[in-house]
């Protein structure tokens, strides 16, 4: 793992430092925050590699710093500590974006090993995601069928992120609301359904018979298995 950075966002000194050597043994660049709201703008100035992320950390949590980051169409993985083991937390957690979790008190060697099995899988194409004739780039905010950009507003692109991060999972309506939209007031399902119909006329061929934003009936939308990373 050579080269490939680390943030770290830990609250908890003495875990952090344990945290930030062992990464750095191996030869990880590691970076460090010790609150939520210096963990989200250190994500969003460095794109490290990798997001190792306390859930209960000062002035944001780090289900708000996923969720945020996700909104943002940023993909790298993120490794979330947790002291709570209720499902209902891990979900939640899964739900806002994480990729995987480790609950406290862990084994050094188990984090690191899992963190490195989350950087094999993005396998170097994280923020870059391909389907059909699409290109979708996460990093640049782009849209490209056949190398030309497609114009989407920035709802429509982060409507589009958050489904191409998990092919063939359906969202709920109240998920993507959440997601993308946050606690903006006024706002209801009926605009995540106006989103997807915008959506389709711009990237399906036949919007009435859509061949990869399906509607999940009583449920809400799914990106077709068919999306490549």
């Amino acid at each position: 793992m050579s080269g490939r950075t680390v943030l770290i966002v830990e609250d908890d000194v003495t875990l952090s430092r344990v945290l930030a050597d062992n990464f750095a043994h191996e030869q990880y660049v590691v970076h460090t925050a010790a609150d939520g709201e210096s963990g989200l703008h250190a994500a969003r100035r460095l794109k490290p590699d990798l997001i190792v992320l306390d859930i209960m950390l000062p002035y944001i949590n780090g289900y708000e710093v996923c969720r945020l980051l996700r909104r943002d169409g940023l993909e790298m993985p993120i490794l979330m500590l947790t002291a709570k083991s209720l499902e209902n937390d891990i979900v939640l957690g899964l739900d806002v974006g994480a990729d995987d979790y480790v609950t406290k008190p862990f084994s050094i060697r188990e984090l690191l090993a899992r963190a490195a099995a989350l950087l094999r899988r993005s396998n170097g194409h994280v923020g870059v995601k391909r389907f059909g004739e699409f290109t979708l780039d996460l990093s640049s905010h782009k849209l490209l069928r056949d190398g030309r950009e497609v114009v989407l507003t920035p709802k429509e692109f982060a409507v589009l992120a958050l489904l191409a991060r998990k092919p063939g999972r359906a969202f709920t309506r109240e998920q993507i609301l959440q997601s993308v939209w946050g606690d903006a007031l006024f706002v209801t399902v009926r605009s995540v359904d106006r989103c997807i119909t915008t959506l389709r006329k711009k990237i399906e061929a036949n919007p009435r018979e859509p061949r990869f934003i399906r509607t999940v009936r009583e449920i809400g939308y799914r990106l077709e298995e068919s999306w490549e990373l």
